[in-house]
Formats: C-alpha cells, sequence, structure tokens
C-alpha cells in the first residue's frame, strides 16, 4: 500500500490570517495616555477642539468612545465609584470640565467642544448618552464644586439635545437619593436650564423626559412629602416646576380614583361602600369634593348604554342616574359641589346632542332626591351657568325657575303671617 509523500515546507513559512480574524488588544489605558498628550500640548480650548478633530482619524473613537468623554468630562478614566484611576504616569489632564472655572461663560465655552466633536463624529451621540448614564451614577465619588459643573454642563447639554433629558433618571437611585445627592443635582439641572432657556422649555423638557411625574422619588425617604419638595423649589426660584407636579399628581390621582370607582361599581359593591372609598381616596390625594363629583359624573355617565332615539334617552338617563342618586348626594354637601355637578350636567347634555332635551328632567331628579338645593339651581339660572347651550337650557328651566320662585315667595309670606 503506496503512501503519499510530505510536501516541504520552508522553514520560517507564516501562515496568513484574515485580518477581520485579527483581534485587537484591548488598551483603554494606551487610548487615555495618547489623547491626555494630545490635550497637553493645547494652548486652549480651541486647541483642544482642534486636536479632538484630528485626533479622530488616528486614535479609534469608535472603540473608547466613552474612555474619550470619561477624560474629557473628568480628566482621567472612571472607576467604578467615580474615582480615577491612577495608573500611568499621567492617568490625569487639567483639560476637563472637572477643571474648569465654574461661571457659566466657562461652561458653555466648554459645552462647545462637544457639540463639535459629536457634529464631527456623529456616532459618539448614542456613546455620549450611555456615558452620562454611568458618569451620573457616580456623583458620589465626586466633590461637591465637581458636582455643581457637572450639574451645569448637563442642563447645557440638554439644553442643546446632545443628551436627552431622561437620562436624569439614572438619579433615582437609593445610594443617591438618601443622601439628598440626588435632588441637589437635579434642581441646579433645574435652575441653570431655566436661566439659559426659560421656564417654558424647562416644562416641556420635564415632560419629555417623563420627570414631571416623578420628582418626589428624587427625595430621600425621610422627607419624601409634598411640603419638602415644595420648600426645596421655591427656595431654588423653580416654585413654576413645583405647579407642574402638583397639577401632574392631580391628574393622576383624579384617575386613579376614577378606576377605583369603575372596579367598585362593577365587582357590585354597596353604596355605603362606594362612598367610603371615595372618600378616603378623595381625602387622602387631596381632591376636593366639588372635583370629586364631577368625576362621579363623568364616571357613572360613561357606564350607560344610550340609545340613539332622543325620544328615549331622557327616561334610559334618568332611570340610570337614579340608581346613583345616594352616590351624588354624598359629594354635594357644598353649595360649590352642587354648582359643579349642575355645570357638568349642563356641559354633557350640550356636548351629548340626544341629551338636549334631557337636561331639565335631570336637574329635577337631582333636586327631588336632595343632590343639588333650590338656591344652587337658581343660582345656576341667575349667573352661574355656562355659555354652552346657555338660551336652550335657560328656556328648558324657565318653568321650574318660576316654579322654585313662586314657592319661595309663597313660604315667605306664610313666615310673615
Amino acid at each position: 500500500m503506496s503512501q503519499k509523500a510530505e510536501r516541504p515546507v520552508l522553514s520560517g513559512q507564516r501562515i496568513k490570517t484574515r485580518k477581520r480574524d485579527e483581534r485587537e488588544k484591548n488598551d483603554p489605558t494606551g487610548f487615555r495616555d495618547a489623547v491626555i498628550a494630545g490635550l497637553e500640548t493645547a494652548e486652549d480650548l480651541e486647541g483642544i477642539s482642534k486636536f479632538l478633530d484630528i485626533g479622530g482619524n488616528k486614535l479609534d473613537y469608535r472603540r473608547y468612545g466613552e474612555v474619550l468623554f470619561d477624560i474629557l468630562i473628568a480628566g482621567g478614566l472612571l472607576v467604578p465609584g467615580g474615582s480615577i484611576s491612577q495608573d500611568g504616569e499621567k492617568p490625569r489632564t487639567d483639560c476637563c470640565i472637572f477643571a474648569a472655572p465654574e461661571d457659566m461663560e466657562s461652561m458653555r465655552n466648554h459645552e462647545q467642544i462637544f457639540t463639535r466633536l459629536m457634529r464631527r463624529y456623529k456616532y459618539l451621540e448614542k456613546m455620549f448618552e450611555e456615558e452620562m448614564k454611568k458618569v451620573l451614577i457616580f456623583i458620589k465619588g465626586f466633590t461637591p464644586l465637581e458636582r455643581l459643573k457637572l450639574a451645569r454642563m448637563t442642563a447645557l447639554w440638554i439644553a442643546n439635545a446632545s443628551i436627552p433629558p431622561h437620562v436624569l433618571l439614572v438619579l433615582n437611585n437609593e445610594h443617591l437619593t438618601k443622601d439628598g445627592l440626588a435632588l441637589e443635582f437635579l434642581v441646579e439641572v433645574f435652575v441653570t436650564f431655566k436661566q439659559e432657556k426659560g421656564t417654558a422649555q424647562l416644562v416641556t423638557i420635564l415632560r419629555k423626559g417623563g420627570l414631571d411625574q416623578r420628582l418626589l422619588d428624587f427625595l430621600p425617604i425621610n422627607k419624601r412629602s409634598e411640603e419638602h419638595l415644595k420648600a426645596v423649589f421655591v427656595e431654588k426660584d423653580l416654585a413654576d416646576i413645583f405647579k407642574l407636579h402638583k397639577a401632574q399628581a392631580s391628574q393622576e390621582a383624579k384617575r386613579e380614583l376614577t378606576q377605583l370607582l369603575i372596579d367598585d361599581i362593577n365587582d357590585n359593591k354597596t353604596t355605603k361602600d362606594i362612598i367610603n372609598d371615595i372618600k378616603d381616596m378623595s381625602a387622602k390625594s387631596n381632591i376636593p369634593e366639588h372635583e370629586v363629583i364631577g368625576l362621579i359624573w363623568a364616571t357613572v355617565m360613561s357606564l350607560g348604554e344610550w340609545n340613539k332615539k332622543e325620544e328615549l334617552v331622557a327616561e334610559q338617563a334618568l332611570k340610570h342616574l337614579r340608581t346613583y342618586t345616594p352616590l351624588f348626594e354624598a359629594f354635594t354637601s357644598t353649595n360649590r359641589s352642587e354648582m359643579a355637578l349642575l355645570l357638568k350636567v349642563q356641559e354633557f347634555c350640550y356636548e351629548n346632542m340626544n341629551f338636549m332635551k334631557a337636561f331639565q328632567k335631570i336637574v329635577l331628579l337631582f333636586y327631588k332626591t336632595e343632590v343639588v338645593s333650590e338656591d344652587s339651581i337658581l343660582k345656576w339660572f341667575k349667573e352661574g351657568h355656562s355659555n354652552k347651550g346657555k338660551m336652550h337650557f335657560l328656556e328648558q328651566m324657565k318653568q321650574f325657575i318660576e316654579w322654585l320662585q313662586n314657592a319661595e315667595e309663597e313660604s315667605e309670606s306664610e313666615e310673615e303671617d
């Protein structure tokens, strides 16, 4: 059996490998050293910007983009906790935000370095967003002055859309909130942004970033109250932002109250239990009675399946509402609540054309079941009505109003006799 002779191999022969199979060594320290060496040669901020612009052709920004931002923000390679890696001869540079003056003119000049860099190398934008999520987690490891500078720069970056406002949500972290660092940082960002762009745009970015509904989350647990938040925001001239927070919190509470009412009705709870549930939640959420009655009206009417024929819908509405009159009566203990209900009924009948002729019958039902009083109905007729369908509803109520006034006059004359 013959065997194939082995082919001769030249001594020292190289085996070719494809370029894509070669793996470069991960060397963030070497990248850092190269960047710091280049920054140290720059004489001013313009020189820094020029070096970074040219450096992208020689240095691997795609691979070490976050390291680059570490250097430009903190002066060196950040390690967990927020300290600077001391590995190497020159681990840190003063050509960074933390070493810059904290006045806003200096901050704006440094901000331009980042703007130009990311305009030149667009792929750095996403890296910068991830970098900021990391850096903000590290703020406890920075000095108070470094945190101040970073907060001011963060406001500028958000203002020019270098980073989205939702990155601030990472501050909702227990090790940052418990010492008040998260709130302190957040407030400085808000104050700076307001000075740069105004209150209206600040409100816009808070909503866009989902911060408007979560401001309480950034307070220490032992101070997590509306009163403390208000005190901090008023002191920092952010009262308008606190008002926004209150409005958002109120809307959320109203949604929860509405859902509670729907759930209770669907669970066939007794009227007494429903009333107790609504009173407990409205008291806890500080929703006043005149707003609660509006929510009850809207919810109750949303549960009805209304006939499209106008001549049938009135009787159908009365039958539906009669079931809930004890619930309405429980939340009309003041004249203001009664007026609020009358206005809600008027607006509903106006906006739902099939109910236009049902208004007087609904009011009469509420009068007979002591949900609304004679005084409130008269006040609504004279001055408290809405302009929506005004003439139609006033004409519809005219006969009933005359009856109420005559009854009132007769009652007065009997008392005199």
